[in-house]
């Protein structure tokens, strides 16, 4: 194996095993607040984080993505990048925070729900800050120590939750528990930039590089803007078309989903600057590592998605108990877009990273303006159904619009993708029956194991994976 190929499996298996463990933690986390506060409640306090999440792209305009790429490209102008990267994000954060403040005040009368917002805000500011010093890690190949600290930041959250929701439901309070642990990743990841790369904070930017940055950023930032608000924007729409109640109904399956994306966000997180190298170096390593990861998030994404289906009732009425039972549909709707969620980030990576910026913010600024449009008409009708609805038709969208331009970039086989995801499929459906047999008389959590024990069975017996993909995994988890 490659030296690179050893970097990417070795760099995604550090973040996908962190990323494992801080979405279990999350997710059990989630669960016990939800049920502890209730769907209103619920509704209020996962407003106050999605609405400021989408202005949190204004702070970094795209430039996380930037840094990643061009640190990969040449490291040693890494100190030039971040002088420049600060003296950007600095004025642009006091500028949001202020947007935020005053936006929620024009279209908010709840007293709470604006208390939330400016706490949740702050945490918007410093996770801003986090994002761009763990960029310069990944840009230098490096993300055990980003691992880490993604670990300990839910580690301190649900400590620090779990204390403050025993003693008072004050949603206030609670999110506190959020800002504490941002606080944290951002001193820590300060620390990494200082004493792992030697960077200083203190350095004079170059104007000349802040506006090429600047210039670099904008088809970035467009794209996060235009994610970040379709992504969000059926949240906020909730919220002010129906009401917080429904609101918390969506947010169980919504959380259920997304969270899910820490999968293919370990595999970009190591595949990005491997793209952006390759792309320069060896289009035949590009195609290949482009066509085995589109095959390996599918052979991952295809029966967490049929098992999700399979036992979303149970998991919602013994976890979050009947009074969330409403979020039963909802969640099998959000979780058939799954597969190309999933798909779209290796995608956007390789669009991305190939000086193909500029196409992928046109994608995702049509799939934007389609997925307003169907929120706007299916919210009114179908409430959290209809939104539901809507975020799937957009993604499946964009898998298609991404797949037709990846095209044009490498000549991708179709052969083999169609081949692999045929495996894939019928491995899947066998594991769907059987968990659909055996739910009547064996509990759902059982049925987790056994159903991966028949998947991957039957895939290993379809030959959908050899010794070799298993010893690249093996080599990035134990190898040095």
């Amino acid at each position: 194996m490659s030296e690179q190929n050893f970097k990417i499996a070795r760099n995604t298996s550090y973040y996908t095993l962190a990323l494992v463990l801080q979405k279990v933690i999350s997710f059990v986390y989630f669960s016990y607040i939800a049920v502890k506060i209730g769907a209103g409640d619920l509704g209020n306090y996962t407003f106050a984080l999605f609405f400021t999440t989408i202005f949190a792209v204004i702070i970094d305009i795209g430039l996380s993505n930037v840094l990643i790429r061009e640190v990969s490209k040449d490291q040693a102008k890494s100190q030039h990048y971040l002088a420049s990267a600060l003296s950007i994000k600095l004025p642009l954060a006091v500028l949001t925070y202020a947007v935020v403040v005053i936006l929620i005040n024009l279209i908010e009368s709840n007293v709470l729900v604006r208390q939330l917002v400016y706490l949740a805000g702050i945490i918007m500011v410093l996770d801003s800050f986090t994002l761009t010093f763990y960029a310069f890690l990944r840009g230098h190949h490096n993300l055990k120590f980003e691992s880490l600290g993604t670990i300990i930041f839910q580690v301190i959250l649900a400590a620090l939750g779990f204390v403050i929701i025993s003693l008072t439901h004050d949603l206030r309070i609670l999110i506190l528990a959020i800002l504490a642990a941002s606080l944290f990743n951002l001193i820590y990841s300060a620390i990494l930039i200082k004493a792992k790369l030697k960077l200083k904070f203190t350095a004079k930017p170059q104007r000349w590089l802040i506006k090429s940055l600047l210039i670099l950023t904008i088809p970035f930032a467009l794209a996060a803007i235009f994610t970040r608000v379709y992504g969000y924007i059926d949240t906020v729409l909730l919220k002010q078309l129906v009401d917080e109640t429904a609101l918390g109904y969506y947010s169980i399956p919504y959380k259920i989903t997304f969270s899910l994306q820490f999968i293919p966000m370990a595999f970009v997180a190591s595949l990005y600057p491997a793209f952006a190298s390759y792309f320069i170096n060896s289009r035949e390593l590009l195609k290949k590592t482009f066509e085995k990861s589109m095959v390996y998030l599918g052979m991952l994404a295809i029966p967490v998605t049929l098992g999700v289906i399979a036992l979303a009732k149970p998991l919602m009425i013994k976890v979050y108990t009947n009074q969330f039972s409403p979020s039963i549909l909802p969640l099998q709707i959000l979780i058939l877009s799954l597969v190309f969620l999933f798909l779209n980030f290796p995608l956007g990576s390789l669009l991305n990273a190939c000086n193909r910026q500029t196409r992928n913010t046109v994608h995702i600024g049509v799939v934007m303006v389609i997925n307003i449009i169907l929120n706007f008409i299916l919210i009114p009708k179908f409430s959290y159904l209809g939104a539901a609805i809507a975020s799937s038709i957009s993604t499946l969208i964009m898998f298609i619009l991404q797949m037709y331009a990846a095209r044009q970039i490498i000549s991708y086989s179709f052969k083999f993708l169609v081949d692999n995801f045929l495996r894939i499929l019928v491995s899947g459906l066998i594991m769907f029956l059987a968990i659909i047999y055996l739910e009547t008389f064996v509990n759902f959590i059982i049925l987790i194991p056994v159903g991966v024990v028949i998947y991957t069975g039957i895939l290993y017996l379809l030959k959908g994976f050899t010794k070799n993909d298993i010893q690249l995994i093996y080599q990035g988890f134990f190898k040095r």
